[in-house]
């Protein structure tokens, strides 16, 4: 079931699973201007910051903000519809391919190893932990702003 306006209809046939070919593509349809708006947000906050690992900072913590709004929404709108699927369309186009291709985990890992790599420990272990913190706060923030705003 999914909510539309103000009334709830199913989505999903019975017989489409998890993983499915239209899943993939509703996911993979959202991953492309994701990616997209990662690359032109970090270029563009590159020249800006000291290293470029701030400005993949400054994306992941953006990106776990509107994504925690977005899934806050999603569940506020959803509340009054029972059996609800989680992985609704939107929830699968918007949340999992526009904003987890626009936040980048592995590249945040590679620039932890390279910072490792380089002999700057404390660098990197303060790196990884605001990006951490600030992350669960920023999608705490846009969760509670969407589910109870």
């Amino acid at each position: 079931m999914v909510r539309t306006g103000y009334r709830c209809r199913p989505w999903q046939e019975s017989n489409v699973v998890a993983g499915s070919a239209p899943e993939a593509l509703l996911v993979g349809l959202g991953a492309i201007p994701g990616a997209w708006l990662r690359l032109k947000v970090v270029n563009h906050f590159e020249p800006m910051v000291p290293k470029k690992h701030w400005g993949t900072f400054v994306v992941n913590v953006m990106a776990a903000f509107f994504l925690g709004l977005f899934s806050g929404l999603h569940a506020y709108a959803l509340k009054a519809c029972s059996g609800v699927d989680g992985t609704a369309p939107m929830m699968l186009l918007v949340g999992v391919g526009f904003f987890g291709s626009l936040s980048t985990f592995s590249t945040f890992v590679v620039e932890l190893l390279n910072e490792l790599q380089a002999g700057h420990v404390l660098a990197a272990a303060a790196l990884a932990l605001i990006s951490i913190v600030a992350g669960v706060l920023a999608a705490a923030a846009g969760y509670g702003l969407g589910a109870y705003g």
